[in-house]
C-alpha cells in the first residue's frame, strides 16, 4: 500500500494553515511601534537610559580600573532599563488609546486575570450620554465600576444597587467610579484598585452569587476591540529570551 505523502494534500481537502509563532522581538518592536504613535519621545528616552546607564558603567570602571569589565557589565543592565521604560511607557499609551472610549474601563478591568469575573456588558447603560456600569463579582463581594460623571451614574447605580438587593440583600456592594474627576479613579489605576479590594466571602458564597446575578441579565454595548492594555503590553518573558 503506498505511504501517503505528508506533504500533498488530497483533492478537496483543506491544507491546514501554519500558524506563525511570534518571536519575543517581533512582540517588542509591535509594542515600540504602538508606543512611537502616541509617544513619539519614547525614542529618544530609551536611548537615554541605555547610554546613561553605560557611561555610568564605564566611569565606574575607569575609577576602578577595569573600564572593559564595567563597560560589558553595563550593556545590558542598560538594555533592561531601556526595556523596562518601554513597558512603562506602552501601558500608558494603551490606556491613552481607549481613554473615553465606550467600554474602556471595562477592557482596563480584562487585566485581571484571576480572582474576579466582570460582565462583559454593562449591566446599566444610558444611550443618550454613553454612561455606563460594569460589574464584577470576587471575594469582596460585588464592585460596580461606572463611566461618567459623578452626578449623571448616580441614578444608574443607585437603580443597578436595587436590582442587587432583591437578589442578594446581604452582599457588600462597592461602587468605583472611573474618570478625571474629584473622588474617581483613572482609567490606568482601575484595575489596581480593584485587586486592592479586601476579601470577605468564600469561593463557594462567590460561585452561588454568579448563579443568582445570571437572572439580572444586562445591557449590550460594544467593548472597544484590539484595544486591551494587557495585550499592547511587551511580553515580559518574550523580554527575557524565554
Amino acid at each position: 500500500m503506498a505511504r501517503k505523502n505528508k506533504d500533498t494534500a488530497t483533492p478537496g481537502e483543506a491544507t491546514p494553515a501554519k500558524v506563525k509563532k511570534q518571536r519575543w522581538y517581533h512582540q517588542v518592536w509591535s509594542a515600540y511601534q504602538m508606543t512611537r504613535e502616541y509617544d513619539p519621545a519614547v525614542t529618544w528616552v530609551m536611548l537615554g537610559w541605555f547610554v546613561g546607564i553605560v557611561a555610568v558603567a564605564f566611569v565606574i570602571g575607569l575609577l576602578w580600573g577595569h573600564p572593559v569589565y564595567m563597560l560589558i557589565l553595563g550593556v545590558p543592565f542598560g538594555a533592561l532599563a531601556a526595556m523596562f521604560n518601554l513597558t512603562r511607557r506602552a501601558e500608558r499609551a494603551a490606556y491613552g488609546r481607549i481613554e473615553g472610549q465606550p467600554g474602556a474601563s471595562r477592557s482596563a478591568l480584562g487585566t485581571i486575570r484571576r480572582g474576579w469575573t466582570f460582565d462583559e456588558e454593562p449591566v446599566a447603560f444610558d444611550p443618550r450620554t454613553k454612561d455606563a456600569v460594569f460589574r464584577g463579582i470576587g471575594r469582596h463581594g460585588i464592585v460596580l465600576v461606572t463611566e461618567g460623571p459623578s452626578h449623571r451614574v448616580k441614578k444608574l447605580v443607585d437603580a443597578e444597587k436595587r436590582r442587587i438587593n432583591r437578589v442578594l440583600p446581604n452582599v457588600p456592594v462597592t461602587v468605583i467610579e472611573c474618570g478625571e474627576g474629584e473622588g474617581q479613579v483613572p482609567l490606568s489605576k482601575i484595575a489596581r484598585t480593584v485587586q486592592k479590594l479586601k476579601p470577605s466571602l468564600t469561593k463557594p458564597e462567590v460561585a452561588e452569587i454568579l448563579k443568582r446575578l445570571k437572572a439580572l441579565g444586562t445591557t449590550r454595548l460594544p467593548i472597544p476591540k484590539g484595544v486591551d492594555p494587557m495585550r499592547a503590553r511587551p511580553d515580559r518573558k518574550g523580554m527575557r529570551g524565554r
